[in-house]
């Protein structure tokens, strides 16, 4: 006869053999920290097998996997002359195939391949190709491929490797990102997108969503599971499941499991009957484990970071990073960039803090981390933002910038900021002259000069006073490896690269002056460096301003907002400004003026002013930093989540709506070297 303890042991045992079973028998890491989801794992008792590299990586084929998602698979796909087409049948297995949100870049091509939703130019002026087959104008073009078939999820293999073609060359890939109550299409370079799925019917837990898919290896019935707004976990009944995350266990992410292995035992066993209190003791102590573990690994992280800085950097402990950003909320979610997603938070002494989660795999090991935080500790200028501290335990690397209340530069200048009606003249000028100083002290002030590689409108932040802010000037550099300044492949920003970069891939201070240029354009005229509504002639703002200012048509494209001052010395200096711009977007690089002559001729052009331009100077940044400042209750903004507003009731009635997190700060993707390239709303 069974008794009751016996009873509760076997009830126990019936509802954690399914999850025991499943880990047991894949391994879901391939050799470091770093843990995958069901259904992927590195053992032949995983639903969806993928490679384990000997460097550690895991990857599909021969292709690195930079991510997985709950939805798809993303490998890179470096460019490459020569690839045989039948390479990219490593792309397709039993449960994942690219999905039609791809372009697929082809060389060594029959005849040209028509109608593919890449737009040429981005193709062209991402893969500027010298080393393939300079000689053979046909053998060197790429082809772009792709599959607009609505009623299709995946590419076909064969209408791919029947298109003619010989080489796969690479991949762009298409995001859509959806956030208050806006989307925004970005464009990945250099990667492919995978959707992935299971054969069967929906094996999805409770608290999770079932899509149902048709398998495009032999049509027959897939899905894939997700869990729904507000639980995490894997979604599947032989995974994890979903379930709501305590405070041991952080934010949602799908990518690397949290809470994992003994310390899972112990949550599932927590919710059983009181004769399973052995259990969940087991559980508890794997827990003090991991916490006494943790603790040793931040105290040689400090020393480390002590002993290669040697400026006493402050390291937050991670249960606070969750704490501060509310277990990392997409409410609290300021923006996604190249190399991580931004986050508001509020820290234990009070202060509001930009907190930039680094994406897994992005950068290595914490070395490199370490090695960043003195490149950017090093540095000390009222224009860069300031490194607050880090935290790179829990197998996070996190970085704490101060909180920049009034967003960026691109947000003015483009009308994506609630209630914004632009920016004056002069504040423009100051923004301007504050940001070429910034830089100028980064090239020529720092030994080695460090190269930002993505000077952008998005990346000068505005503070509450409206002074500029150089944002990731220390980022950028992450992932240079190399030891010249040769670089294997263009980093930047579409619309902002210097295009001799694109020839020689040879990086130099005059690569940011370039850079500089067009935000002095974007300044001038309020308009995007590249822009897809526009007409393909005027596509690319560099080449329109060039156009126009060489031949004498400045008016037409400054912005109308600046004509409306009425102020015939502004315009003057507009014009100045523009001429300044022209020559640091000159062709041949030695034909521009350094970073340092740029800030010297923009501060004396914010000299020339006369005593009647001064006072509008004066009026002007009244307006813009009392008359339009954030406020809350009549004060600065300190605390963000009391529904500020923009209060211009000097200028126009006021305004009750509530202001949201996004409009704050929107730090957006950029640069190749992770793959990341704004398409839609390229800024």
């Amino acid at each position: 006869m069974i008794t009751k303890p016996q009873a509760i042991v076997l009830l126990v045992f019936r509802i954690l053999f399914p999850v025991i079973l499943a880990s047991a028998g894949c391994d879901h890491s391939c050799g470091g920290s770093r843990k995958f989801p069901f259904p992927f794992g590195f053992s032949a008792g995983c639903p969806i097998r993928l490679n384990c590299t000997a460097n550690g990586a895991a990857a599909v084929g021969e292709f690195t996997v930079q991510r997985v998602t709950s939805d798809s698979i993303r490998i890179n796909l470096p460019a490459k002359c020569g690839r045989p087409i039948l390479t990219a049948g490593q792309l397709f297995g039993p449960n994942y195939a690219p999905t039609t949100f791809n372009g697929i870049l082809l060389q060594n091509c029959s005849s040209e391949i028509a109608g593919c939703f890449i737009p040429s130019t981005m193709v062209q002026t991402n893969f500027q190709m010298h080393d393939c087959d300079p000689k053979n104008n046909k053998t060197n073009a790429i082809n772009c491929y792709s599959q607009p078939d609505v009623e299709r999820d995946f590419i076909d293999y064969r209408n791919l490797t029947s298109s003619g073609c010989q080489s796969l060359f690479s991949a762009i890939s298409v995001n859509e990102y959806f956030g208050n109550n806006n989307s925004a299409v970005s464009l990945d370079v250099q990667l492919v997108k995978l959707g992935w799925w299971l054969e069967g019917n929906c094996t999805c837990s409770e608290n999770a969503n079932c899509t149902k898919i048709k398998s495009p290896v032999n049509r027959r019935r897939a899905h894939r599971c997700q869990c729904l707004e507000g639980f995490v976990g894997d979604g599947f009944q032989h995974g994890l499941g979903c379930r709501k995350a305590p405070s041991t266990c952080g934010p949602a992410r799908y990518v690397s499991g949290r809470c994992g292995g003994a310390a899972q035992f112990g949550i599932l066993v927590g919710g059983v009957a009181a004769g399973a209190a052995l259990m969940v003791g087991v559980g508890l102590i794997c827990c003090l484990v991991r916490r006494h573990s943790r603790q040793k690994l931040q105290k040689r992280t400090t020393r480390q970071l002590s002993e290669a800085t040697g400026i006493a950097i402050p390291i937050y402990p991670y249960k606070e990073i969750e704490k501060a950003t509310d277990f990392f909320s997409p409410k609290q979610l300021l923006g996604s960039g190249a190399y991580g997603h931004v986050y508001v938070g509020k820290l234990h002494n009070d202060e509001w803090a930009a907190i930039k989660r680094i994406k897994h795999g992005d950068f290595g090991s914490v070395q490199q981390v370490v090695n960043e935080i003195k490149l950017i500790s090093s540095v000390s200028h009222p224009n860069l933002v300031r490194l607050l501290g880090c935290s790179i335990d829990n197998a996070e690397q996190i970085l704490v910038y101060e909180f920049m209340p009034n967003g960026t530069l691109s947000q003015h200048l483009h009308g994506e900021r609630t209630h914004d009606h632009g920016l004056p003249w002069p504040v423009r000028l100051a923004i301007a002259t504050d940001t070429a100083q910034a830089i100028a002290y980064l090239h020529s002030a720092m030994n080695p000069p460090i190269f930002h590689r993505d000077i952008k409108s998005s990346n000068i932040l505005l503070d509450y006073d409206f002074k500029s802010k150089v944002a990731d000037f220390g980022l950028s550099r992450l992932g240079m490896t190399e030891s010249s300044h040769i670089s294997t492949a263009p980093q930047g920003t579409p619309g902002y690269l210097d295009p001799q970069y694109h020839q020689n891939f040879y990086l130099s201070d005059k690569s940011d002056v370039y850079s500089f240029g067009v935000v002095l354009v974007e300044i001038i005229t309020a308009l995007k460096a590249v822009d897809f509504s526009r007409p393909q002639n005027e596509l690319n703002l560099a080449a329109l301003a060039i156009d126009r200012i060489g031949k004498g048509r400045l008016d037409e494209i400054i912005d109308p907002r600046l004509k409306s001052e009425r102020n015939e010395q502004t315009l003057s200096l507009v014009h100045k400004v523009a001429e300044l711009a022209f020559r640091c977007l000159a062709y041949d690089k030695d034909m521009r003026p350094s970073m340092k002559d740029v800030a010297a001729e923009l501060e004396q052009i914010r000299l020339r002013r006369s005593p009647s331009l001064e006072r509008n100077l004066t009026a002007s940044s009244d307006a813009s930093s009392s008359s339009c400042s954030w406020t809350s209750s009549g004060k600065p903004l300190k605390v963000m989540f009391e529904r500020p507003q923009l209060d211009c009731a000097t200028e126009r009635e006021k305004d009750d709506s509530p202001v949201s997190v996004q409009d704050l700060w929107l730090s957006e993707q950029s640069s190749p070297s992770s793959n990341s390239l704004l398409g839609h709303a390229v800024q």
